[in-house]
């Protein structure tokens, strides 16, 4: 087997949006992983539907298609 070919393995704190927190091992870079969406807040497991707008892009896609449809 060959040496110093495998990722470096190391725990991690995982905050959830709810404020709660969890360690668990991962090989990505860094100490801890932020989460915008888990289980405590997705609507596939809280049945709530939350529509989450970042960056604007549902008024660039509304802007882009404002003039389309049918026309009579």
């Amino acid at each position: 087997m060959k040496k110093d070919i495998h990722p470096d393995y190391h725990e991690i704190t995982v905050l959830m949006t709810d404020g709660s927190e969890f360690t668990t091992r991962s090989t990505m870079k860094g100490t801890s992983l932020r989460l915008d969406i888990d289980p405590k807040s997705h609507p596939a497991w809280t049945g709530v539907h939350r529509l989450i707008d970042s960056g604007g892009q549902l008024a660039k896609f509304n802007k882009k298609f404002a003039g389309f449809g049918l026309k009579k």
